[in-house]
């Protein structure tokens, strides 16, 4: 199967490694990767700060660079929802011709691979859940208000030994992080995500994985900052060491 790679812009400006983890996942999982290396922004940034007509020339350009590829994969779910919920405002009813087409990471694995992850990763681990993928991708929840039919991240993450997975009291709540909102309003995402750290810590963590790095990038920060010992590390890079150990 050919798979066209999304990589967006902060995973390939500050977490390469997560894009390579993608690629040797899907690889490992039966998939030609191709790069089309003319892919930029998708808009997302500046349709959240409220500047449409900035962001139409991005959506407009995402559909002809990926248009012709039956599957297009991010580890990303805030700029998979992106394209799939957020485009029609931008360029109309052609949006609707990339809804189909376009996954998250993990969404791909579980909906389109049905991939069965084995490996060995030794570590309890918090699991984020971002509030694009929680709310708009549908990609699992321990909330009553947020459960879908199947909790995709947890399955993929069932078959590995050693991995304990820990929840967040509070899963559906949102870091903090929300894109241009971290910069608006810097005091209120701090807390927000310091918020989400002290959850992880009375679980007793020792890493925080997600499939957002935007999220990470957040929570990263604030741990750096504070000097606690927890790391993030996106899923894909998780599920990527997981399998080189089997």
């Amino acid at each position: 199967m050919d798979v066209a790679l999304f990589v967006p812009c902060y995973i390939d400006q500050f977490y390469p490694q997560v894009a390579m983890a993608t690629v040797e996942l899907l690889e490992r999982h039966g998939c030609r990767v191709i790069f089309p290396e003319d892919q930029t922004c998708c808009g997302q940034p500046m349709s959240n700060s409220g500047f449409r007509d900035d962001a139409r020339p991005l959506a407009e350009k995402f559909l002809r660079v990926f248009g012709k590829y039956d599957h297009v994969v991010s580890p990303s779910g805030s700029c998979v929802s992106m394209v799939r919920n957020h485009y029609e405002p931008l360029i109309g009813e052609r949006a609707n011709t990339m809804r189909g087409r376009v996954f998250e990471l993990c969404e791909f694995l579980h909906d389109v691979l049905k991939a069965k992850v084995k490996g060995r990763f030794p570590q309890k681990v918090g699991l984020h859940r971002s509030c694009h993928g929680l709310r708009e991708l549908r990609l699992g929840s321990g909330s009553e208000r947020f459960v879908p039919s199947h909790d995709k991240v947890k399955a993929l993450l069932a078959g590995i030994e050693g991995l304990e997975i820990c929840e967040a009291a509070r899963p559906d709540e949102c870091c903090g992080f929300g894109g241009t909102f971290a910069v608006d309003e810097a005091a209120i995402s701090s807390r927000m995500g310091q918020d989400r750290i002290r959850e992880h810590e009375k679980n007793e963590v020792s890493l925080i994985t997600g499939t957002d790095t935007s999220c990470l990038m957040h929570l990263e920060g604030l741990l750096r900052r504070e000097k606690k010992a927890i790391r993030v590390l996106h899923v894909a890079e998780l599920l990527a060491q997981a399998e080189a150990s089997a």
